[in-house]
């Protein structure tokens, strides 16, 4: 071990720091997220598949990328912003721009319920989406959007 000099004092090296070992992020696919042994992915394309079934005329576009997600957020439209599919380590939110004013008779907005706009579906791994009532929530979000107020 190397001693270093410092104003004329033998000072002992600082430890050197291990880098840990971080695994690989996963393997991104053609849609940009990633891998399809990834969960958060198959829930994103139930969504996605649930979204163009309520709505064919539903448009998506990732928006939001930066370095610790290159593939950026997906958010659907129609008329406006329907919702955005955020991925996090334990749960996939969905978000829907203009969630409080929407009705939810089967209550699947379980997340984000203090605010005046937004409201949200957290998904965690292993949960079921009531399919029938997400499309009813996205066909009522692109009714609000066409209808233009707001």
């Amino acid at each position: 071990m190397v001693r270093k000099e410092r104003e004329g004092k033998r000072v002992a090296p600082s430890p050197v720091k291990k880098k840990t070992s971080r695994k690989a992020p996963a393997a991104r696919s053609s849609s940009g997220v990633e891998s399809s042994s990834d969960w958060r992915v198959d829930v994103l394309s139930r969504v996605r598949k649930l979204i163009l079934q309520a709505d064919p005329k539903a448009l998506e576009e990732r928006k939001w990328k930066k370095s610790s997600n290159p593939a950026g957020v997906p958010v659907w439209y129609h008329d406006g912003i329907l919702c955005t599919g955020e991925t996090y380590k334990t749960y996939v939110k969905l978000t829907f721009a203009r969630g409080a004013v929407l009705k939810d008779p089967s209550r699947l907005f379980n997340s984000s319920l203090e605010g005046n706009a937004r409201r949200a579906i957290d998904l965690h791994e292993g949960d079921k989406i009531n399919e029938k009532a997400f499309k009813e929530l996205i066909r009522a979000a692109v009714q609000l959007n066409s209808a233009g107020d707001g």
